[in-house]
């Protein structure tokens, strides 16, 4: 059997998660890097734990560091001991968090629990929550969350970090009530509603939420106004990868969780209360909640999926916005033999299907959000041209980007992830950035070709 690259790694239930998380004070989050995972599987690795900031060290979250007793003349370090209970393996073990002052601010967090880092996607993420017991002295307790999980999606929607985001700290109480203040103004007018006898109205206003074309639109808008530029021109930006990150990942998934909010609240509220305010009782609800529970679960499975199934529509259409920004020729989801349909051909489909020309004259370029997706598929689209694969994403194991090397198909992702020391893109020749893609693969390597066929200015 051909093992499956894109497998998920076992991490904790959402239930887990919420039950660290519901009595927490704090809440502390680290992206891992490769080496502060690598270390578990490799004994001769030169850090031996998680590295901690010098802001995240010193910002409370961790116990007071105390002067460690050392020869006369040696360099000083600093460290504190606590206990770590880590509920994915039932342990509790003895933790040190140590400041190597012949490092700089180097300071690193050891003795952890060794097969929970074992072999997890790149990316993922620590989590420890403190709480304080009843006799007044702090709890820890830590998880490790799998990059490309649901997990790391629930505390992105608590939290609200963005796609850079790296380490930090939280204070659950705070993030909740931003999150209450940003859905109050809709809560009072659908209270004002409600007692004017015109809620049904109001549902049917918030009902609609904008299709993936219009939200894509919004979020480039954003962008643009935000940056103070006036298009998505690839040659023109230094980091376009980055850009085409930002507006799908953060700017256009907030827009997207507002507007699902509003519609999606109005249905429960219709399945649970009814649109009439005379009907509606603590009774009814109760009944409703019980009763109703089948509609309910098809209305948050249903979220879920509209939530998939646009992101990955709207990568390509940002995709497709910074190629006519930039003047790029292209032609998308024309279709090919076996009704097969890549994203985008370039420069166009009569050049792909000219057997007479040269490899390098054409291209196919594939959009794909997460490469949990069948990307093998993807290779069946090409014919006789290189095959380049855009994605925002950092779960992608070393070995998979291998297998897709062997393949000939080229990655292209973000600059930040291509140096990210949490992916691991940074080593294989057949990953390149969106910069790269457009400055070199393009301008420099493509374009004499099709403009000595009339195919550019």
């Amino acid at each position: 059997m051909q093992q499956d690259f894109f497998a998920a790694e076992p991490e904790p239930s959402l239930d887990d998660l919420i039950a660290v998380l519901e009595s927490a004070e704090q809440v502390y989050l680290k992206k891992l890097s490769l080496n502060d995972w690598q270390w578990s599987e490799n004994p001769r690795a030169h850090q031996a734990g998680v590295y901690i900031p010098e802001q995240d060290r010193d910002g409370g979250f961790f116990p007071q560091l105390e002067l460690k007793d050392r020869r006369e003349g040696e360099p000083p370090i600093y460290e504190t001991l606590f206990a770590i209970e880590w509920p994915q393996v039932a342990q509790t073990k003895t933790a040190r968090l140590a400041h190597y002052t012949s490092k700089g601010q180097e300071t690193h967090l050891t003795r952890l629990v060794k097969e929970l880092f074992r072999g997890v996607s790149p990316a993922s993420f620590l989590v420890i929550a403190r709480d304080r017991l009843g006799t007044g002295s702090l709890r820890y307790r830590a998880l490790i969350l799998d990059s490309g999980g649901a997990g790391v999606d629930y505390l992105r929607d608590l939290f609200g970090f963005d796609s850079a985001f790296i380490s930090g700290c939280f204070v659950p109480e705070i993030a909740a009530k931003a999150s209450e203040d940003r859905v109050l103004d809709h809560v009072e007018q659908a209270v004002l509603a409600w007692r004017a006898g015109t809620l049904e109205a109001f549902a049917r206003a918030h009902a609609v939420i904008p299709g993936t074309s219009q939200m894509a639109m919004m979020a480039q808008a954003a962008y643009l106004e935000a940056n103070g530029i006036s298009s998505l021109d690839p040659f023109a930006m230094k980091a376009p990868g980055d850009a085409v990150m930002q507006i799908s990942r953060d700017i256009e998934y907030r827009l997207f969780r507002d507007f699902e909010l509003r519609a999606r609240s109005m249905e429960l509220v219709r399945i649970v209360l009814g649109m009439e305010s005379t009907s509606m009782s603590v009774e009814r609800a109760l009944r409703a909640l019980i009763t109703e529970f089948p509609r309910i679960d098809k209305v948050m499975l249903s979220a879920a999926q509209q939530r998939k199934s646009r992101a990955g529509k709207s990568f390509e259409l940002h995709i497709e916005r910074i190629l006519k920004d930039g003047r790029v020729p292209y032609e998308a989801q024309v279709v090919i033999e076996s009704k097969k349909r890549p994203d985008f051909v370039l420069p166009d489909f009569r050049l792909y299907s000219d057997t007479g020309r040269a490899r390098e004259e054409a291209l196919v370029l594939s959009a794909k959000t997460t490469l949990r997706e069948r990307w093998k598929q993807v290779h069946g689209e090409i014919r006789a041209c290189d095959l380049y694969l855009a994605t925002v994403d950092e779960n992608v194991s070393a070995s998979a980007i291998s297998e897709m090397g062997e393949e000939g198909v080229i990655l292209v992702v973000p600059e930040s992830l291509k140096v990210s020391d949490a992916a691991v893109y940074r080593k294989h020749s057949n990953v390149i950035s969106f910069g790269e893609f457009f400055g070199l693969h393009l301008r420099r390597d493509r374009y004499p070709l099709w403009r000595t066929r009339g195919l550019l200015p």
